[in-house]
């Protein structure tokens, strides 16, 4: 029995003294996430919100770097390739040879006796692989000029046109490219002036009450009470014809904004009405805090996630906007190009059932507008990482 219990003692594993500690003494690995952690981390869980952030990403790096992802300057026209349609890019030739290198036909453009239109063939006898990091037309690039593209085709082998030729023979990708700059870009300044105005006078109209708060609705609804589109041409109407291009653009931005902080002014203060007799605001006003103090430091920064939502949203107006009164001539003038003036080209039925590749300009408008949409809901719904 003895003998047992020795081999029963030494048979038995040696447990780690942790092990007999009771489970509460033993130290938890977690910490607590702040509420700005807690808000990525519930904007992360959308992906359509994460993906159309991407596709943004993406869609203004290639905006910054337009000159570099286009093969052609925007304005070079192509005297032979008049409404040119796109051509396409194989990596499989017509007798099934596949090629990691990828090449198109080159195309050739005869007119059609019966209808004078000019029609495009290719030559299947030969083919041309398309070049990375090439040399193409010079442009400027940060005050210096430079000549590499990220691909293209020497002009002495053939042409690449992905979405084809206009009517001046001018490759509308590489118009679509250039025309992102002001199309983008015009957006996010629009945006940025309603912001500011739109934060400022709300938080105004509500913090102060009264008198102040009465005239600055009437001037709100005076302002929202005429139809939009009209408006816009009014005030784009109203900017002398004689200016130049540059000058063109910051007056639609203007233009833009003007019309466009009205709604958020009115959000703004119903939110500042909340807010204004909440303890902090209280606090500072006892310790003699100046109006301009509690105003930018204490109030607007506790609206700042709904004012961010807001401008999300609103950039894709500030796109449609521009668009359209580009599409109607009232807005970018050449040589500056934009998405709205690109696809004013489209307004005959005749160029629709023609050429419909002078539509691209409105896809893009569509996956802008579609995904800046997406994101603003995304963050809209991580505000309150609690829900």
């Amino acid at each position: 029995m003895l003998n047992l219990q020795k081999w029963w003692k030494k048979s038995r594993p040696k447990s780690n003294q942790n092990d007999t500690a009771p489970a509460s003494s033993q130290p938890e690995n977690f910490r607590f996430l702040s509420l700005g952690e807690l808000m990525w981390l519930k904007f992360l869980r959308n992906r359509v919100a994460v993906a159309s952030g991407v596709v943004l990403i993406i869609l203004y790096l290639m905006m910054i770097f337009a000159d570099f992802f286009s093969p052609y300057d925007y304005n070079y026209a192509h005297t032979d390739f008049l409404y040119c349609p796109p051509q396409t890019i194989r990596f499989v030739d017509l007798q099934g040879n596949f090629s990691l290198r990828p090449f198109v036909y080159p195309i050739k453009g005869e007119r059609d006796l019966k209808t004078f239109r000019f029609v495009y063939k290719e030559d299947t006898t030969q083919k041309v692989y398309i070049q990375f990091f090439i040399q193409g037309d010079p442009y400027m690039f940060l005050g210096r000029e430079a000549t590499l593209r990220l691909f293209g085709i020497p002009k002495n082998e053939g042409t690449l046109f992905i979405f084809g030729t206009d009517v001046r023979g001018r490759d509308l990708f590489s118009r679509i490219m250039t025309g992102s700059r002001i199309s983008l870009t015009l957006g996010l300044v629009g945006v940025l002036i309603t912001i500011f105005l739109g934060a400022v006078i709300g938080t105004i109209s509500g913090y102060f009450g009264g008198a102040v708060d009465n005239l600055i609705q009437r001037v709100i609804e005076f302002i929202r009470c005429f139809p939009t589109l009209p408006l816009w041409m009014a005030l784009s109407a109203a900017l002398p014809p004689d200016w130049p291009s540059h000058l063109v653009y910051f007056g639609i931005v203007v233009v833009l904004a003007f019309i466009g902080w009205t709604g958020l002014a009115r959000e703004v203060r119903g939110k500042i009405l909340s807010l204004r007799s909440t303890d902090y605001v209280l606090a500072a006003e006892s310790t003699g805090a100046s109006t301009k103090r509690i105003i930018f430091v204490h109030m607007i920064p506790s609206v700042s996630s709904h004012i961010m939502v807001v401008a999300t949203l609103s950039i894709p107006g500030m796109i449609l906007g521009e668009s359209a009164l580009s599409f109607l001539g009232l807005g970018i003038k050449p040589p500056l190009t934009s998405w709205g003036l690109l696809l004013s080209q489209a307004q005959k039925i005749e160029v629709l059932r023609l050429y419909p590749w002078m539509l691209w300009p409105g896809a893009f408008i569509f996956i802008v507008v579609l995904a800046f949409n997406f994101l603003g809901d995304g963050l809209r719904d991580a505000i309150d990482p609690f829900s």
